[in-house]
């Protein structure tokens, strides 16, 4: 069962990427980022802000994988999520596919705009997806979906 099944294309202009593919440099994708209502109302309001940490370091954590988006954030019941669609421009891109890569937490410092984590390569406890973008002005957000029933709801 999918949470949130895409239930359409996207925007025109605005390609999706398999998990699988990786991402090309300055290229613009569709992306998601799971979160929770209040939050959402903030990054709406005031854009998004770098994590202070991960198992990437500083950035903005989104996915590509519709499905791992919708489980986020983990400590929080289904009815409190919301997932954000958004563009990204994915600027100069490093894959980091396996713990203890030496760009891990530094890519950024190496003059790389995100961090690629491709599926079932040890990273994510999920094997799924994973993204990380330093500069929160390459996101933009292009819709939120509260929950199953409801329909994207344009910004």
């Amino acid at each position: 069962f999918i949470m949130w099944a895409e239930d359409d294309l996207g925007p025109p202009g605005v390609p999706s990427l398999e998990s699988r593919s990786e991402p090309a440099e300055g290229k613009v994708y569709r992306m998601y980022h799971g979160t929770s209502r209040s939050a959402a109302e903030s990054i709406m309001a005031h854009g998004f802000s770098q994590s202070a940490d991960g198992m990437l370091g500083r950035g903005v954590y989104l996915s590509r994988d519709l499905n791992k988006a919708s489980r986020y954030p983990l400590n929080l019941p289904e009815n409190q999520r919301v997932v954000l669609r958004v563009k990204v421009n994915v600027g100069r891109v490093k894959k980091i596919d396996r713990q203890g890569h030496p760009l891990q937490r530094s890519w950024h410092d190496h003059g790389y705009d995100t961090a690629w984590c491709p599926p079932e390569c040890g990273m994510v406890p999920s094997g799924l997806e994973e993204d990380c973008v330093w500069d929160p002005n390459r996101i933009q957000v292009i819709d939120v979906k509260p929950k199953i029933q409801d329909p994207y709801v344009k910004i």
